[in-house]
């Protein structure tokens, strides 16, 4: 079984890299076939898939739709455009509000929600819109670590390592990862800074756009106060995030019904979740946990020890730099489902805390993303927008901005994660 096991896993694996449109299937199709082959018995499948990393998923995704449907993130980029005297620091603060969207909204609707304001911007100013659309979608992976509802790697970490929203800011009394996130942000808009210094055009104000419906700006809240609440609980329930969520756009689906007797509001925000990623989770949990079954991710985690050599250190920055190169390349939603147990594995081998390598695991594969035009789902939307106005973007042209700004934020976390996590808890 061992060896079937190991033959379906990279099979699936290659089967990713080529066929990116077809993940879902790819990731569903395995599962059922290990578990016709009595690889994974079925109980044991269902048991495998973390339902409260599915249900906050689809959850935040269906309450984002309608946040952003009511104009708010619209409005708050005006109001942001309003303070900047030139294109430099307007293109600074959107990357900058994109980054405080997206640890809390998923990466790519954060860049559908602030692209169109840059774009009316450089519209106006007759510049092209290629580096503020570029800037607002590096910014917004780098922020997807920096809270557990901010990218589905994040909610992922938080189920399989028990963690509630508040422990990204303060976790067994040490500094969280939204802090470290933060220093790495500070320190790439430096490099936003450098690589926009010569564009020093003025910037008008434009009209505000008006927000009549404020109750998904409650319900969002609303959602991230029960987060933080139900960080409180003792022994609670597994599905209670998941639930959280899930009951809170049940509540936001209703009202707008009951407002607009418009039945298609459910359809609407259904068609939101991006059900794909969740399928294709599903198929990734049953895997892994084949794999995990038959010892092979045991086996990958001794790998990783002996590369190291034993040594913390060693090994920590493998697992970091490994994520940051991978993660240009390939979807990191697969990869960090499969590395959190590798990473468990090789704590438990060295006999120390784990997580020093989960937060370095997070941070590399995050922002990893940032290298490549097709390494996050955030820049493909990006070029995308731009490609319909007629900009067709170049890999230099976008690497030019994202390789000094991911090493920048990479190298501070790295280093924060380090010096911060490095000892046992």
């Amino acid at each position: 079984m061992v060896k079937v096991t190991i033959i379906i896993f990279a099979i699936t694996y290659v089967l990713l890299l080529l066929f990116p449109n077809l993940r879902a299937h790819i990731a569903l199709t395995s599962a059922a076939v290990l578990i016709v082959l009595g690889i994974v018995p079925l109980q044991e499948a269902f048991m495998t898939v973390d339902w409260n990393v599915i249900l906050m998923i689809g959850g935040t995704m269906g309450i984002v739709s309608l946040f952003i449907d009511s104009k708010m993130p619209a409005l708050l980029a005006d109001m942001m455009i309003e303070k900047t005297p030139n294109v430099k620091w307007a293109v600074i603060s959107l990357a900058f509000m994109a980054g405080i969207i997206s640890a809390f909204i998923d990466n790519v609707a954060t860049v559908l929600m602030v692209a169109p304001v840059a774009l009316t911007v450089s519209e106006k100013l007759g510049i092209s819109p290629v580096p503020s659309i570029i800037a607002i979608a590096i910014s917004s992976n780098l922020q997807g670590a920096a809270t557990l509802v901010g990218d589905a790697t994040s909610i992922l970490l938080g189920g399989f390592a028990g963690m509630d929203f508040l422990d990204f800011f303060v976790f067994k009394g040490r500094v969280g990862l939204f802090w470290i996130v933060q220093g790495g942000a500070l320190a790439s808009t430096f490099v936003l800074w450098y690589l926009l210094r010569n564009h020093n055009q003025a910037v008008q104000s434009q009209s505000r756009t008006i927000v009549r419906d404020y109750f998904p700006t409650i319900l969002l809240a609303a959602m991230i106060f029960l987060l933080i609440l139900a960080s409180f609980i003792p022994n609670k329930s597994s599905l209670t995030n998941g639930l959280i969520c899930v009951t809170l756009l049940v509540i936001g689906m209703g009202r707008e019904y009951l407002r607009t007797k418009n039945s298609q509001v459910f359809s609407r925000a259904l068609r939101e979740i991006d059900y794909f990623t969740i399928l294709l989770l599903i198929g990734l949990f049953i895997l892994i946990g084949a794999v995990t079954r038959v010892g092979i991710l045991d086996g990958i985690s001794q790998l990783l020890v002996r590369i190291g050599g034993g040594n913390l250190f060693v090994v920590y920055t493998v697992i970091v730099w490994l994520s940051v190169l991978l993660s240009g390349f390939i979807d990191n939603i697969p990869y960090v489902a499969t590395m959190l147990p590798v990473a468990a594995g090789i704590a438990s081998i060295l006999e120390v805390e784990p997580y020093v390598l989960y937060f370095g695991l997070l941070i590399g594969a995050t922002l990893g993303g940032n290298l490549t035009p097709i390494g996050a789902s955030a820049n493909i939307t990006a070029l995308g927008i731009l490609h319909k106005k007629g900009y067709e973007v170049r890999v230099g042209e976008f690497m030019r901005f994202s390789v000094p700004f991911t090493f920048v934020a990479v190298i501070t976390g790295y280093l924060l994660v380090w010096l911060i996590w490095r000892g046992t808890v």
